[in-house]
């Protein structure tokens, strides 16, 4: 097997203002450099899986964020701009920050044996810093996009990235 990525929270939610946890026009300039990195990765062969953080109406996470990406709403949905992406590859609903919290992304790894995992996506020092410590815990040689990550503290993001690479061993690409 080539290489897996993981595109982490790029929803609605996250990447539509009017929605609470709107990440900001910062985090919409992502996309595009996305969609480009899930061009080439998909011709290349990698397997391709897409995080979609879901909440049950009366999720515990809400007494720290507003409710958010409520499962069945549009704020829960993938954005539309990958939707060609989405149709090749693997959705991962997670309810947690870590896409490997009660998931079954493990295994699925485990079954394509791929040689390192691309990480890209929202929020940097979240969801996305969360998985890229499980994933090398696991050890998975993990490259993180710094072109292909954002969130709503430019601070907590520079954070995360160099968190990320020091003490978590990610290569930041």
């Amino acid at each position: 097997m080539a290489d897996a990525v993981i595109v982490v929270d790029m929803q609605r939610g996250f990447l539509e203002a009017g929605n609470p946890l709107y990440c900001g026009d910062e985090a919409r300039e992502i996309i595009p450099r996305v969609v480009e990195l899930l061009r080439e990765e998909a011709g290349k062969g990698s397997a391709l899986f897409f995080t979609a953080d879901t909440h049950d109406p009366d999720d515990r996470e809400f007494q720290m964020f507003p409710a958010h990406c409520v499962r069945g709403t549009k704020e829960a949905e993938i954005i539309p701009e990958l939707a060609e992406f989405v149709a090749q590859g693997t959705v991962i609903r997670k309810w947690r920050y870590s896409a490997f919290f009660e998931t079954d992304l493990a295994q699925r790894l485990a079954e394509l044996k791929p040689h390192k995992l691309i990480v890209m996506g929202l929020c940097t020092d979240i969801c996305v810093m969360y998985t890229v410590a499980d994933a090398r815990n696991r050890d998975y040689p993990v490259g993180v996009v710094a072109s292909g990550v954002a969130s709503f503290d430019p601070e907590a993001h520079q954070f995360a990235l160099k968190h990320m690479e020091k003490l978590l061993g990610a290569r930041i690409v």
